[in-house]
């Protein structure tokens, strides 16, 4: 039988997908472009030089552009690899064609052909999230692959990217939900 910090999650989850669906691409492409401007400047992930982030799925923040100016300046880049029995892993590709579709349709990149990192090395995380709220509670998709894998993070900022719209009064947690140190949206860094 679920909890009722469950049944809000999945109801908060799916009110919030439907407003970011809302959102025309054009917008969503305009608003991905200053949430990665933004996350640029935030001072903790410039002075990083092993970055996690995501690859994009559906309306989520696009961050090849954020990708795209922290290569540029020599930032190593890992991405989330979704592994057996809900563990994640940081991999970096080892040539442009060295993605695969894992699961729930994701492009991660694939083991085989990838860099592995420890989590600990890692000195900023930017994770995707459903809805968030200002004290930087994050709600994700509710497989809990970033809450198992970010407290083994433990020198790395955890940053969300999200749309203004996906911002809520309070984001329901439990226990072992990981709050990050910052969210950027398209308006601010909270």
């Amino acid at each position: 039988m679920a909890s009722d910090i469950e049944n809000e999650k999945r109801r908060l989850r799916k009110a919030v997908l439907a407003l970011r669906a809302s959102l025309p691409p054009e917008l969503r492409a305009e608003h991905s472009l200053a949430i990665c401007r933004r996350l640029y400047e935030y001072p903790a992930l410039a002075a990083a030089e092993r970055v996690m982030l995501y690859a994009a799925v559906g309306t989520e923040p696009d961050l090849t552009e954020l990708a795209g100016l922290l290569s540029a300046y020599g930032k190593r880049l890992y991405y989330p690899v979704c592994g057996r029995e809900g563990l994640m892993y940081a991999a970096a590709p080892d040539s442009p064609d060295a993605w695969r579709t894992g699961k729930y349709g994701i492009a991660e990149p694939d083991p085989e052909r990838s860099s592995l990192i420890s989590p600990e090395t890692l000195d900023a995380v930017i994770v995707p999230c459903v809805a968030f709220d200002a004290a930087h509670r994050r709600l994700g998709h509710g497989g809990g692959y970033y809450d198992r894998f970010l407290p083994r993070c433990t020198r790395a900022v955890k940053l969300a990217a999200a749309f203004e719209i996906q911002r809520t009064d309070a984001v329901p947690v439990s226990a072992f939900d990981v709050t990050m140190d910052a969210v950027a949206t398209e308006l601010r860094i909270y």
